[in-house]
Parts: C-alpha cells; sequence; structure tokens
C-alpha cells in the first residue's frame, strides 16, 4: 500500500472508532516519524499530513535542517526532554507534548526568552503505573493544576501511553482515566484560564480504543510507515 492507501484506510477506522465512541470529537493525527529520515517527512506533508512527531531534540535537529521551510508542518516533541536540550527543543518545535514534571515546566518557562510566546504544552501523565514509564502520577493533580500558573505555557490538555500490553481492559481503563483526569483539572483550574482540551492518547496498536475513550490526538508511526528504520 502507498501512504495514501494507509492514510485513507486509517482516517476510516478512526471516523469508525468515534462514531463507536459517541465523544463527537475532532482528532488530529499526529505522524511519528523518529528514526525514519527526512525524506520520510517529507512524504507525510506531501500525503496532507500537518502534524509530525520527533522523540528526540539532536535527532529532529539534522533531519529539520533537510525539510523546506513551505508547506512546514506542526512540530511536535514528543519523547522526553531533558533538562539540558530545553533551548534547542524550543527553537526546533512548535510544541511540547511530553512535560513530565513541575521541574521540567519550571525549566520550560524560565527559558522561553520572547515576553509574548506561549508555547502550546501537554501534560504527561503515567496512567498505567508501569515503572518504565516517566510522568505525572495521576493523584498529582495539584502539581499539575500548578503549572497552569507558570509564564510562557499553555497548558493545552494531557497525554499518556497505554499500558504494553494486550489486554484491551487494561488498555481501555488507562484511556479512560486520563479523561477522567481531564474533567477533574478543567473543574479545578484557575476560573481565567482557557479549558483544557486535548487528550493525546492512542498510537499505532490502540488507536481505536484511545478514540473510543475521548481521545483528539494520535499518534501514529507504524500504522503510517511500517517498520521503524534503525536510528540515525
Amino acid at each position: 500500500m502507498t501512504l495514501q492507501e494507509r492514510l485513507q484506510a486509517i482516517y476510516s477506522r478512526m471516523e469508525q472508532a468515534r462514531d463507536r465512541g459517541g465523544h463527537n470529537q475532532n482528532i488530529c493525527l499526529v505522524a511519528v516519524t523518529k528514526t525514519h529520515p527526512a525524506a520520510v517527512i517529507r512524504n507525510a506533508v506531501d500525503a496532507g499530513i500537518g502534524h509530525i512527531g520527533e522523540n528526540r531534540v539532536q535527532e529532529a535537529d539534522r533531519k529539520f535542517r533537510e525539510l523546506p521551510a513551505e508547506p512546514s508542518p506542526v512540530k511536535h516533541l514528543i519523547g522526553h526532554l531533558q533538562s539540558n536540550k530545553v533551548n534547542k527543543a524550543l527553537l526546533l518545535f512548535d510544541r511540547i507534548d511530553s512535560v513530565d514534571s513541575v521541574r521540567l515546566a519550571e525549566k520550560i518557562s524560565r527559558k522561553i526568552q520572547e515576553p509574548d510566546r506561549r508555547i502550546p504544552v501537554l501534560l504527561e501523565v503515567n496512567t498505567s503505573g508501569e515503572l518504565s514509564k516517566s510522568g505525572f502520577a495521576p493523584e498529582q493533580t495539584e502539581d499539575m493544576i500548578s503549572i497552569l500558573e507558570l509564564p510562557g505555557l499553555q497548558v493545552e490538555g494531557l497525554m499518556t501511553i497505554g499500558p504494553l500490553t494486550d489486554n484491551k481492559r487494561a488498555i481501555r481503563s488507562s484511556f479512560a482515566r486520563l479523561r477522567s483526569l481531564l474533567e477533574e483539572i478543567n473543574r479545578n483550574r484557575p476560573s481565567d484560564y482557557p479549558e483544557l482540551k486535548t487528550l493525546s492518547m492512542g498510537m499505532s496498536s490502540d488507536f481505536e480504543l484511545a478514540i473510543e475513550e475521548g481521545s483528539t490526538m494520535i499518534r501514529l508511526g507504524t500504522a503510517l510507515f511500517g517498520p521503524r528504520e534503525p536510528r540515525i
């Protein structure tokens, strides 16, 4: 199948999952291009994909240099951001979808130089409780709400990675928990802060379950591009 054919098949599956879930939400598809060369990003943009996600700052820096200025996709940092890479990340990416601690949020806030800039971010939550994953514990709602007060950040929602299991009930539960957590944060956010609307959950193996549970942003790599290439 061509990329365009894969994309159309995925759009159909997304629509069917949204109908089953009944949330009637808009869904952003982020093409995960980590470990793939810059040519894959160009092909994705040519196919009509407007959002791409990279995991590592250094890898993204090399590849983004090879991209034309226009058309430019929205560039998401979706992997863990090391504190010593914050400056570079702010130059390369349009948004950071993996803020996993108050400390990192404060570092990003301090490093934003432009007084009028507000970078969109998502807060990463470890809803499965797996020790191998970073992110806020679901109980840390006060910590997450405190980030809303930081200058330079526009917190738009939450992100999670489903548990590494074939147990669909466990996967669905982790997604439902993130949706409930977003609702709780919205109930307790400052009255003048915009409603958090983004639920980033669902990857190639579980995006349909995520959409059924209300996901508004899915991150697809293998489903679009096939198996990953060796890391460059």
